[in-house]
């Protein structure tokens, strides 16, 4: 049955509709939707109390995000009158994300700048003429995001190196009180101060959101009302509540064998989210950062898998995951179901027939009401899984190691285990390589370590704008090789998403981390420190896949060292059966 509250649309079959038979009336009764949106930050335990006390700011944000409005539409104004009419976002994870969906959905142009990659950083500069035209904006909650503050430290030398005032030309959305906050007033720059009680992957609705959209053009008050006209829904304590249905399909049948019930076999942990035939742009790689680093954790989780759309086969992905036996998919549909969605519908509604029908769930509405629905729905399904939704505790690890990296303190990469067709392969921390010798070999000796409950995590630390249309050719390719669902990164915005749930989550990843050398040429210095930024990106990849293989992980490093390696490397993932 077809579900609809106030401009949303939650519509289950098989054993995602079970899940929501199962548990939503304990969630009811529990009173968790009333509870959420009175912020009692006791629902998710004791141990999770004291975070989340001070992350709970996300279940008003349609209220007090309107004393904003006045504030962007001036900037919004002042950078137009300037002739900026292109706007540039630096930022990581939810700072970077929420209005790449936002812009993205309202066909309006935003540049999100949110790696390391010199190639990458360069063509977001752009020519003097492009910085002539250009306001960037600066998110970092922390103050200190190391990848935003190197961006931020390129920009002001090129806008001065063409003979641009920085400060006509940047504005700096941060915490108050932050490092970030407080140099940039002092130099003069334009400063919006987010919602403190936010955490970066809720902060869709808050000034990380609505700033760079505003500037570029997004009628950024329509989305406070869209998340308005349905807060009321997702706070009933009631079945028909559907932030409380999609949580019960999220975790209702995830984590540990026997935690979501005795019903819950065979585990259900893996949520293909696909967009085919929605108007939303990016949502799917919105939800995957809010879903794996809020319940990626204590060994349990969701694990988000965006599906790529595929050029090659003739269907997506997710419809060839809708028979496995952990997989639910949810398809992503708009404001309204239209008549390629009523074939969901009652139990001729199956894509296969085997012996574990397909768990499907239809989410619709508009952007605003997406943003406020998955949010919920997530820290519902925290509930459900026993951890709490709103800390990230191995997210460090990885920036960490970085850090060492960078100071030449941390241990030194592994030395390639062989090098061929102008590429180093390593395998750190592990010998699954046996007597591999070239890259597709390599390859499928990683593939081999896919086990019937794992997954493959491509890493790719690549200009992401440049080599976009090789991932799902990858995804397909892998996915059917292995059988199992294939995530693809890009490096090192993954780190901050779901790099959580590669650390916390279930110990059954896989990992393919994919790096290019870069050229002297081609790479960038960052003002003011001893580094570039090609080392730093090499300095986070390196850093990760140490973390990884410190917790048993099985890490594969194919290290292209000139463009004809990185092509062998490519066509190794987009071909792994073939003969080697």
């Amino acid at each position: 049955m077809l579900e609809r509250s106030s401009e949303i649309i939650v519509d289950a079959t098989g054993p995602a509709a079970d899940a929501i038979g199962e548990h939503v009336q304990r969630l009811v009764a529990d009173e968790v939707a009333s509870r959420i949106a009175a912020k009692d930050a006791t629902l998710w335990g004791p141990r999770a109390q004291e975070e989340a006390a001070k992350r709970l700011g996300w279940v008003d944000l349609h209220r007090t995000s309107r004393a904003l409005i006045g504030e962007v539409e001036t900037l919004a104004d002042r950078y137009a009158r300037r002739g900026c009419d292109r706007v540039v976002l630096c930022g990581m994870g939810g700072s970077s994300l929420a209005p790449e969906v936002i812009a993205g959905t309202a066909r309006k142009e935003l540049v999100v700048c949110d790696s390391s990659d010199p190639s990458m950083v360069a063509a977001a500069i752009g020519s003097p003429q492009d910085l002539a035209r250009t306001v960037v904006v600066v998110s970092s909650k922390s103050g200190s995001t190391a990848e935003t503050d190197s961006q931020r430290r390129v920009f002001v030398d090129a806008f001065t190196e063409a003979g641009l005032e920085p400060t006509e030309h940047m504005v700096v959305v941060t915490d108050p009180g932050s490092p970030l906050d407080e140099m940039s007033r002092a130099d003069g720059y334009d400063v919006v101060n987010a919602d403190p009680e936010v955490g970066g992957r809720y902060s869709a609705l808050t000034a990380f959101g609505l700033v760079p959209s505003a500037l570029a053009g997004v009628d950024v008050a329509a989305l406070l009302d869209e998340a308005e006209a349905v807060a009321d829904v997702l706070a009933l304590d009631d079945d028909g509540n559907p932030a409380l249905r999609l949580g019960a399909v999220l975790a209702g049948q995830a984590g540990p064998a026997g935690q979501a019930g005795e019903s819950a076999a065979p585990r259900r942990d893996v949520l293909v989210i696909t967009e085919a035939g929605t108007w939303i742009r990016g949502l799917g790689d919105w939800a995957e950062q809010l879903i794996a680093e809020s319940t990626g954790k204590e060994g349990t989780g969701v694990l988000p898998v965006v599906d790529v759309p595929a050029t090659l086969g003739e269907e997506p992905l997710a419809h060839r995951w809708a028979d496995s036996p952990d997989v639910t998919i949810a398809r992503i549909i708009g404001d309204e179901v239209d008549e390629r969605d009523d074939d969901l519908e009652g139990e001729d509604a199956q894509p296969v027939d085997t012996d574990h029908p397909a768990a499907v769930v239809n989410v619709g509405g508009s952007l605003g009401a997406h943003f406020l629905l998955w949010e919920t729905a997530t820290a519902v399904a925290g509930y459900l899984l026993g951890i709490n939704p709103f800390d990230q505790p191995d997210v460090e690890s990885a920036k960490e190691a970085a850090r060492e990296q960078m100071s030449g303190e941390g241990t030194a990469a592994d030395a390639p285990v062989f090098t061929a067709s102008e590429v180093e392969v390593r395998s750190p921390g592990a010998d699954f390589l046996g007597d591999a010798a070239s890259v597709r070999q390599a390859v499928q000796a990683l593939l081999a370590q896919v086990g019937p409950s794992g997954y493959l995590a491509v890493m790719s630390y690549v200009d992401r704008w440049a080599h976009a249309d090789e991932a799902a050719p990858a995804q397909e390719a892998l996915a059917r090789a292995t059988g199992r669902p294939v995530t693809i990164g890009w490096g090192p915005r993954f780190l901050h998403s779901t790099g959580q749930f590669h650390k916390g989550g279930p110990a059954d990843g896989v990992y393919l981390q994919v790096t290019r050398a870069v050229p002297e040429d081609r790479d960038l210095g960052v003002p003011g420190k001893d580094f570039t930024l090609g080392e730093l990106l090499a300095a986070q990849a390196t850093g990760d896949a140490q973390v990884l293989a410190g917790l048993d992980r099985p890490v594969l490093r194919l290290d292209a060292l000139t463009d004809a390696g990185y092509a062998a490397v490519v066509e190794a993932l987009q071909h792994p059966e073939n003969d080697a």
